[in-house]
């Protein structure tokens, strides 16, 4: 019983400002994995090439390299539900001109790889501003359920945008299932709207970009456990969210998958990283327990990718999928907790920016590298080689521990001066 009203107690959904903000974060989600799929699905489906797919894949995350540290240093400075509000404008622009080019009959390769790169471009700015939205709604004590309840139903809305897709391309065609989107952006953004008093800061006086990121900088320089957590999440990029990315080419090449197939395959995803973030919402905030976890599932995950060479059918690649999805969520989250839970709050956004574009180039890249080699070798041969060196790269960090079960910084014991 005590238990149980401790960890109801810690809950996020009874603090009342993320109990408002969480349905946006679900629409968020929807629409975004909605945009993803349509963009994988079409660079297979125009270019029957695993190098294509990643590159457009690499595309959707690797402006995160560019931009990702000079809004970490806006999502400081402004309140950041504001830039989510404009996030969502934009992911809603994207949608529409992916609506009007394929109603038009010109989504071609460069039509891709332009909406690719203005997805990836505005990715680079909601993820820093939601990483630094979420824990000014939450106590210390509740962040990990926090992390956990986003990660679900960003990941539901993995299973479900896919699902959609797949059914309005079936019945209504490719460029319906563009415009959904359209609506659903607008209703997130509807509800940040609404969300007056949330986020805001007390106004300060302001360095320059550039000084106030390498300020930021260094803060994580000086912090060996955060240079280890940017380490491991980049290793989890790199294995299991790559193979994801790449599922388009995945499908197509191990089981002569279409769109239902994928559909399938992303849903399998969706439901193992859903299971994953209901393990995590349920996890205490302590910080060696996180990092062996993070370490074992990232493990796991090396594991699964070795052994490609037995998928033959849907169903086992079906179970694969799902599996890894689980492992590299409950690595990811955990990595993303450990690091909220460490940093002083004043520089949240900025540390939690370089967090967000290590998390977005590792599968950028990987996406890449792996589909060049896939392209000359076949995917077995490629994340069989990625799985042993991303174990040769865990067993270093596994070495590296002991920093890691130091006392968390007094700075971090609260989320937010907003509190």
């Amino acid at each position: 019983m005590c238990r149980e009203k401790r960890q109801v107690k810690h809950s996020a959904l009874n603090e009342p400002r993320f109990r408002r903000y969480y349905p946006a974060s679900w629409c968020s989600g929807l629409g975004s994995w909605m945009l993803r799929f349509l963009l994988g699905w079409n660079a297979w489906e125009l270019t029957q090439s695993a190098l294509w797919v990643g590159i457009v894949s690499a595309l959707m995350l690797a402006p995160a390299l560019i931009l990702s540290p000079y809004f970490g240093v806006q999502s400081d400075r402004v309140n950041p539900r504001h830039g989510l509000m404009w996030s969502m404008l934009i992911h809603g622009a994207i949608a529409m001109c992916g609506a009007l080019a394929t109603y038009l009959g010109i989504l071609n390769v460069p039509a891709l790889l332009v909406l690719a790169t203005a997805l990836g471009s505005i990715s680079a700015m909601h993820s820093p501003m939601r990483l630094a939205l979420v824990p000014m709604l939450v106590p210390r004590e509740a962040l990990p359920s926090a992390v956990g309840l986003t990660a679900m139903s960003f990941n539901i809305a993995r299973i479900l945008g896919p699902a959609i897709c797949a059914a309005v391309i079936a019945r209504a065609g490719a460029a319906w299932a563009w415009t959904i989107p359209v609506f659903i952006f607008a209703t997130s953004g509807l509800i940040l709207s609404s969300l007056g008093g949330v986020g805001t800061r007390q106004k300060r006086a302001h360095a320059s970009v550039n000084s106030e990121f390498i300020d930021g900088l260094r803060y994580v320089l000086s912090m060996a456990p955060l240079i280890t957590i940017l380490a491991l999440t980049s290793v989890n990029g790199f294995l299991g969210r790559s193979f994801i990315e790449l599922l388009p080419a995945v499908s197509g090449r191990l089981i002569a998958g279409g769109p239902t197939e994928l559909a399938w395959l992303t849903a399998a995803a969706g439901s193992g990283a859903v299971l994953g973030g209901l393990i995590m919402s349920r996890l205490k905030a302590d910080v060696r327990y996180l990092f062996n976890m993070s370490v074992a599932a990232m493990f796991f995950a090396a594991c699964l990718l070795s052994n490609l060479g037995w998928i033959d059918r849907l169903s086992t690649l079906f179970a694969l999928v799902g599996l890894l999805s689980l492992s590299t969520t409950l690595a990811g989250t955990a990595c993303q907790t450990l690091a909220q839970l460490i940093i002083d709050p004043q520089y949240h956004g900025r540390v939690m920016s370089l967090w967000s574009m290590t998390m977005m180039a590792a599968p950028a890249l990987g996406a890449a590298a792996h589909g060049a080699i896939a392209e000359w070798l076949g995917f077995v041969v490629a994340f069989a080689i990625a799985a042993v060196a991303g174990v040769l790269g865990l067993a270093g960090l596994y070495a590296r521990r002991r920093g890691m079960a130091e006392e968390v910084p007094v700075a971090s014991a609260t989320t937010s001066d907003s509190r």
